[in-house]
């Protein structure tokens, strides 16, 4: 009898496993600890959201929102942080998470299937969430720091669009997944790498790009939130657009990324 193939499930995290994003909730944390400036703070959620406003793959505001992330914690204690960083996650990021988004997490592992957080914030935050909640691990851009302190620069790129799907293809080598067998959910259409290099892609709180996409293609979607007014008035309509763009698309045009 031929051996179990090992799977996985990859989640993103902000707006898909939280409401809002974990970078802001840790500069918050920081901020009301007197850890940096209100022009700090200023200057990281302006970044922030250009960055998430833009929603392109320029280089440049790639650039601009990576160095945001990490150098707010540059020259600070790796082991304060990571104290802090325990006390952020039961002040704000435990009361955003997405009960929906947890419980197809945890039925993947009673599956005995792998569960791993796949984002753009700090990793050792993305560790500590996917510790509280009995997951496997997490993948996030790594901050580099030496002799304890961190340095506010980072080791390798950060880990958003095309970067996510390069790191699980890795992680899939170093533990043998079979990616075509693997499962991957997130909100954002830029992470449209990540959910088209694994065979079972769903989406969680999806943008409008993100839903007519899931829609063509015929992805399982899960809407957790609870403000849904427009959601309910638009989801007509981009269906209509969606299977009209269906029909204009002959099956050998569409595309075969994964």
């Amino acid at each position: 009898m031929a051996p179990t193939r090992k799977r996985a499930a990859f989640f993103d995290v902000d707006n898909t496993l939280i409401r809002g994003s974990t970078l802001y909730f840790l500069g918050r944390g920081m901020y009301q600890r007197g850890f940096f400036s209100k022009t700090d703070i200023s200057r990281f959620v302006l970044a922030n959201l250009r960055f998430r406003l833009t929603g392109k793959e320029n280089p440049e505001e790639i650039k601009r929102w990576q160095d945001a992330a990490i150098d707010f914690i540059g020259g600070h204690n790796v082991k304060d942080i990571a104290a802090m960083g325990q006390e952020v996650y039961d002040e704000y990021v435990s009361p955003a998470l997405w009960q929906g988004t947890i419980d197809i997490a945890q039925t993947h592992l009673s599956h005995d299937e792998e569960v791993w957080l796949v984002t753009a914030a700090p990793e050792d935050m993305a560790n500590l969430i996917s510790e509280r909640l009995g997951f496997t691990g997490a993948l996030g851009s790594k901050a580099e720091s030496k002799d304890g302190t961190y340095t506010g620069q980072m080791l390798g790129n950060l880990l958003h669009g095309k970067e996510k799907a390069i790191a699980i293809k890795e992680l899939a080598r170093q533990r043998g997944f079979d990616l075509g067998d693997c499962y991957a959910y997130s909100d954002s259409h830029n992470d449209l790498p990540l959910l088209l290099a694994v065979g079972h892609p769903s989406v969680i709180n999806p943008d409008a790009i993100l839903r007519i996409r899931a829609l063509r293609e015929g992805w399982p979607i899960h809407d957790f939130r609870r403000a849904r007014v427009l959601n309910r008035l638009l989801g007509p309509v981009v269906s209509r657009i969606a299977a009209l763009g269906a029909l204009a698309t002959p099956r050998w045009g569409r595309s075969k990324e994964r």
